[in-house]
């Protein structure tokens, strides 16, 4: 007995050992699991998504998906980035340039309100609103297994472009890799278990529709079993504003399963005791321009689906991976790790303090990357309000493009941080715009060229919406043709500037007629004019009920001659005038404008030392107001700097003191770049400090009232960029708004104007050394302090330099070749 006794105690403290052992290393595999998670490229959740804002997006420009890493039912929210309600129409008002007269001289003449009545009348566009972007539907998997979930972890990886979802269930280790394709053109889903046999689920390909439209809304969806192992879903859109809905789509499924079996009902499909299942998704609509819709969309979504069938899983996922890095691995950003860094990114974000974790930075700058390259490739459309992600059928502000500054930090990123080709859209759709844009120009304004307002859709109208308050910024068009001066100056691309030349000189041509004298001042003005959504506090500018909207409105914001407008006029002419002479086109035409330009209002100082939004020294109605409209001319404009116009810097930082840091995600991003650009990096972080805390999801999307938009995403990448890096003064100036707590860090891939790839190194905030490869062969001017020796080196030798002055030494490059340089302190 004594024998058996020793024998079961001896075996019941092996089995605690072993017990304690293995409990061990499995938490020592958890405990440890976070330090082999890169902090710059990993957003990660110890729970899944509590809501859609919260879910993590992946695309390929067409196809986006919001996953939500649920175990129990998962849903993969789906978007297809030509979905949208109405088609093809047109918002041009025949014959309002009648009216423009006589709402110019109320204006002059200080009646604002009855101006803002006629503009609404005459001038806005019928409809007034536009059309919205859809939700396409959601894959939802119902699994089988049920009970206690450990060890889960959520992560998306930036590097990847891979959602990956783990966790253990009843003894099995279940994992889940979803990812979009930009080779393949589908969505695809792999689920694997470590038993055979241990996967079972119910799919459902599950369409959207307008409910809150319920009662009239026109679109409509269908759910079908499709062959023997798939799913299909098939619908049309909405009729919208008196716009019938036009848009085709289909939205295909296959399931390949390893073992087990497959059935398929005329709605739904079950997947049982499978080891691994492989989901494909494709989708499509009729869209081929926005205006043509004559694609077939069952063929195209058949095509891809078919195509991505003859391939195996692997191949599909390495395509994935080396198409994705070509863009995203151009770029590396490290500003240094804590143990904060290695939090669950929820909770870094909590536990951020705007010092103790450099490298949330450095995550929200790649992660401005990641969606970018995910929602603006060659060929597709551009980033909309929302990217391409979008689960409502009543997206907030329609999820369209907004063109007052939303649309435009979008693309702020794309040149400086190497993914010029995602620009591409952008670029096309500026092109589109000119087509209504001519009409509206003629029609609303008896002028000739083009012009374009505030807002457009996929369906590319050009004039005046929401509103008189909205809709009367002219300065639109002229605005995005700004990118493509910027593009020619980072690449160089003389055939590109020769191809998109006639563009921006048909915006001039609007505004050489479109501009008048101002009866007091002299100046060239824009009129009606306004500073985007910033009611002016000046006399008689009561709320009132306006005809329009048909709300309450605080005011009007009709002016002449807004800052803006004649910051974004300034730099447009100049670009047109030196395109003309870099392409040795209209002599005469180049006289015209600069000409023109020297006549436009100036930039003015206000009795409180700030710069004026407005003509007159009028306050706001709001105390902060989130635009910073006047600002446009230190940041991303170049007419304001801290070095060449001191006393317009300061007014600037003036602005910049009183709106303070509240507002919104893009709000917060545009102050942060303009702090860059006055080389006040501690005030640059604090608006990254403010925005994570308050205008972003867990996920590092932005927050614009309460909605995900991805604007501010952006601009926050466009704005870390400029602390490590400006180019827009002529020469390269590194680490010009540098905070102490990025005091060591190194940085790869970004881009300077003249086409130079910088990479950079540096300690206890000290430059010690930079890598540049020049990519067109230009000179290269860098600012170095003083008191620093530069040496420079090439593959060849020593590189000689030329001394400016002081601040500033250049050195000759030959296009291709890498230089390395040194600086001494």
């Amino acid at each position: 007995m004594r024998s058996k006794n020793r024998i079961g105690r001896a075996l019941l403290i092996i089995t605690i050992f072993l017990t304690c052992l293995c409990l061990f290393s499995s938490a020592s595999e958890i405990a440890s699991r976070p330090r082999k998670i890169n902090p710059t490229t990993v957003i990660w959740y110890e729970h899944p998504a509590d809501k859609w804002e919260n879910a993590f997006p992946v695309g390929n420009g067409q196809l986006g998906a919001m996953v939500f890493g649920k175990t129990d039912e998962e849903r993969i929210q789906l978007n297809e980035e030509t979905y949208w309600s109405g088609g093809p129409y047109n918002q041009t008002r025949k014959g309002g340039y009648k009216h423009l007269a006589e709402i110019r001289k109320l204006i002059f003449d200080g009646d604002y309100l009855k101006a803002h009545h006629l503009f609404g009348r005459y001038l806005m566009g019928y409809p007034v609103e536009q059309q919205k972007y859809q939700s396409l539907g959601n894959l939802v998997l119902k699994f089988e297994t049920q009970g206690e979930v450990k060890n889960y972890f959520h992560q998306l990886d930036l590097d990847s472009a891979i959602v990956t979802t783990s966790y253990q269930q009843n003894g099995v280790s279940f994992r889940r890799e979803v990812f979009s394709s930009p080779v393949d053109q589908v969505i695809v889903i792999r689920i694997e278990a470590d038993q055979p046999g241990a996967i079972s689920f119910l799919a459902e390909l599950r369409g959207c529709r307008n409910q809150a439209h319920s009662n009239y809304a026109t679109d409509y969806f269908q759910m079908d079993g499709y062959g023997e192992d798939g799913l299909i879903l098939t619908g049309k859109s909405a009729d919208y504003l008196g716009i019938p809905g036009k848009i085709r789509y289909v939205c295909l499924l296959k399931a390949v399963p390893e073992g087990g079996e497959i059935k398929v009902s005329y709605r739904d499909l079950q997947v049982r005791k499978a080891s691994a299942v492989t989901i494909y998704v494709s989708a499509a609509t009729n869209f081929v321009s926005y205006k043509d819709l004559s694609a077939d969309p069952l063929k195209k979504a058949q095509q891809a689906l078919q195509a991505a069938l003859k391939k195996r899983y692997q191949k599909i996922k390495d395509d994935h991976l080396t198409a994705h890095r070509e863009l995203f691995r151009r770029v590396s950003l490290d500003l240094g790790s804590t143990e904060n860094s290695f939090l669950p990114t929820d909770l870094r974000i909590k536990n951020f303090d705007g010092q103790n974790d450099p490298n949330l930075a450095a995550l929200a700058f790649q992660f401005g990357r990641y969606l970018l390259i995910s929602s603006s490739r060659p060929g597709t459309q551009p980033a909309n309000l929302q990217g391409i992600w979008n689960e409502s059928m009543n997206p907030p502000w329609d999820s369209k493009y907004t063109t007052n500054i939303n649309t435009e930090m979008n693309y702020w990123p794309a040149e400086v941080t190497n993914l010029s080709e995602c620009a591409e859209p952008l670029f096309k759709m500026i092109k589109e715009l000119t087509d209504q844009g001519s009409e509206v120009a003629r029609e609303h304004y008896g002028c000739r060229g083009w012009v374009f307002h505030q807002n457009t859709d996929i369906w590319r109208v050009a004039a005046p919406m929401d509103g008189p308050d909205w809709g009367a910024f002219t300065t639109g068009g002229a605005w995005l043709c700004t990118h493509l001066w910027e593009h020619y100056l980072f690449t160089r691309d003389k055939k590109f500037l020769a191809e998109y030349y006639p563009i921006m000189k048909g915006s001039v041509e609007f505004f050489l007629d479109f501009l008048v004298p101002h009866p007091k001042y002299g100046w060239l003005v824009t009129n009606p004019s306004t500073s985007p959504e910033n009611f002016p506090d000046r006399p008689g500018n009561i709320t009132f009920f306006d005809e329009t909207t048909g709300w309450m409105s605080p005011g009007t914001t009709l002016c002449a001659g807004s800052t803006i407008d004649m910051q974004i006029l300034n730099d447009l002419f100049g670009y047109v005038a030196e395109a003309s002479q870099i392409l040795g086109v209209d002599e005469e035409f180049r006289k015209k404008v600069l000409e023109t330009r020297a006549r436009l209002a100036p930039m003015q100082i206000n009795k409180k030392g700030e710069l004026q939004e407005w003509l007159e020294d009028w306050g706001q109605k709001e105390k902060s107001h989130r635009h910073i409209s006047p600002l446009y001319g230190l940041y991303p404009g170049n007419q304001i700097s801290a070095t060449r116009t001191p006393e317009l810097a300061a007014a600037a930082r003036a602005v910049l003191e009183q709106r303070g840091l509240t507002g919104n995600g893009w709000s917060s991003a545009w102050k942060m770049a303009c702090w860059a650009r006055l080389y006040e990096p501690e005030k640059a972080l604090e608006n990254f400090h403010y925005a994570l805390k308050n205008y972003s999801f867990n996920n590092l999307f932005s927050i614009c009232s309460k909605a995900l938009q991805v604007d501010g995403s952006f601009g926050m990448t466009a704005a870390v960029a400029e602390m490590l890096l400006q180019s827009h003064e002529g020469y390269l100036d590194f680490l010009p708004a540098l905070p102490v707590s990025w005091s060591q860090g190194r940085v790869k891939g970004l881009v300077a104007r003249g086409g130079f790839e910088v990479g950079l190194e540096w300690e206890k905030g000290k430059l010690k050394k930079a890598e540049l490869v020049s990519r067109n062969g230009e000179t290269c001017r860098i600012k170095i302090k003083p008191s620093v020796t530069l040496k420079v080196r090439s593959a060849s030798g020593p590189v000689s330099l030329r001394k400016i002055n002081r601040h500033l030494v250049e050195f000759k490059t030959k296009a291709g070749e890498k230089y390395t340089l040194t600086f001494l302190f």
